[in-house]
């Protein structure tokens, strides 16, 4: 199906929303939509919705999976508007955002569906799930000027690391059991990111109710929503890989010019397999085995 505008959706396409989890996918340019569509319809989506602009094109079996919406990320709030609405049109569903050229892994993806693996989220009464976005990016800048290759993808395996989340009070009293995550390229390369957006740290996955709200630096209005774990144990965290900030780097003017390579001696060769993410400690399973 095909709407031609976020509210034509909400008004004739509203029933798609109570078949979830819910993936909703950000366009913001034409790479590597089909892929990023795919890879969240194996996963065992039950929905996915993928938001961008009419210009853009999908391959024929890809239109055949998804629902487009015309929309685009180009205006002020973009994120926030869509995301937020679609709270308020799916209320008790599960979403899931990224954007295109970006992948969710949670532990053991290659045999249990998304639909399982959130039925025991669920179960251990959490309604929002911590995923780190982990960047991805080509080898070879010479043969991939754009950063983005699939089959020569590399990521960090060290260089994250985690500091506390203040309150905002005068004390600065950290807040429980929330911390801002850092590494990646945006760490390495932070001269060339602004402070607000060098976190890595997004709950992309969440249960919608009334009155939620997610905010420009991809937290929610509801602080309980924003945390990485319960008061019991360890819960299970996520993964998106993403080529998005290497794309950015090298797309931006004021800073393609100074990156001749992302490689560097903590680079590995992407697997695109869970059990590397869990054995690099970027994902957890927590109490699920």
């Amino acid at each position: 199906m095909h709407y031609r505008s976020l509210d034509h959706f909400l008004t004739d396409g509203k029933d798609a929303l109570t078949q979830g989890p819910i993936a909703m996918v950000l366009v913001e340019d034409d790479v590597e939509i089909d892929t990023a569509l795919r890879h969240h319809h194996q996963l065992g989506f039950a929905t996915i919705i993928a938001f961008m602009p009419p210009e853009f094109d999908l391959a024929r079996d890809v239109e055949e999976l998804v629902i487009r919406v015309d929309y685009s990320m180009a205006q002020d709030h973009a994120m926030e508007t869509v995301i937020n609405r679609m709270i308020e049109a799916a209320n008790g569903e599960w979403l899931y955002y990224c954007y295109n050229a970006e992948y969710l892994f949670y532990p053991f993806c290659e045999t249990r569906n998304v639909i399982e693996m959130l039925a025991f989220h669920s179960e251990e009464r959490r309604d929002a799930m911590l995923s780190y976005v982990i960047d991805l990016y080509a080898d070879d800048l010479t043969a991939q000027p754009d950063a983005v290759s699939l089959d020569f993808a590399h990521l960090d395996r060290s260089g994250y690391y985690a500091q506390a989340r203040p309150d905002g009070t005068p004390s600065n009293h950290p807040k429980e059991r929330q911390l801002d995550f850092f590494g990646g390229l945006r760490w390495r390369f932070e001269e060339h990111v602004p402070p607000a957006r060098r976190k890595i740290d997004r709950i992309s996955l969440f249960r919608a109710k009334p009155g939620l709200r997610i905010r420009a630096d991809h937290t929610f209005n509801d602080e309980e929503y924003n945390t990485y774990s319960c008061p019991w144990h360890h819960n299970i965290t996520a993964a998106v890989c993403s080529f998005r900030t290497a794309k950015a780097l090298k797309k931006n003017p004021g800073s393609t010019f100074d990156i001749e390579t992302f490689k560097w001696h903590n680079s590995a060769a992407f697997e695109w397999h869970s059990r590397q993410l869990l054995d690099l400690g970027l994902i957890e399973p927590g109490q699920w085995f």
